[in-house]
């Protein structure tokens, strides 16, 4: 089944809603397609929906629940995706620094620290 919420979440001067499925996020993307919205509003577990395309989203079969039903669902079918576990964490250092390029200066520079690239 697919849940929407009221769109009442400002962005960019416009309202939206947010399009969830408790069945699978493969059911979310071909529903989201038929809606005519792009892959860039899916976020993690959900897709952000325009105001203006929120009666097609009920018309094509999309049940109005509150946003807080919108999570318990997502919850509840194990298909709910915080940020903490979405997008991944940047990875541990280098293991081999880069390599440092010559010194160059000139007689001129005795008075002036080295500088070095970070």
């Amino acid at each position: 089944m697919l849940y929407l919420d009221r769109p009442a979440w400002p962005w960019r001067g416009r309202l939206w809603s947010h399009l969830i499925s408790d069945v699978s996020p493969a059911e979310l993307h071909v529903f989201a397609e038929t809606l005519g919205v792009s892959r860039r509003g899916f976020d993690r577990d959900h897709y952000d929906i325009p105001a203006e395309r929120f009666a097609m989203a009920v018309w094509l079969g999309a049940r109005v629940v509150p946003s807080r039903e919108l999570v318990r669902l997502l919850r509840q079918a194990g298909l709910r995706r915080p940020k903490h576990l979405a997008r991944p964490r940047p990875g541990p250092p280098a293991t081999h620094p880069r390599p440092e390029p010559p010194a160059t200066r000139s007689p001129g520079d005795a008075a002036l620290p080295a500088l070095r690239p970070r």
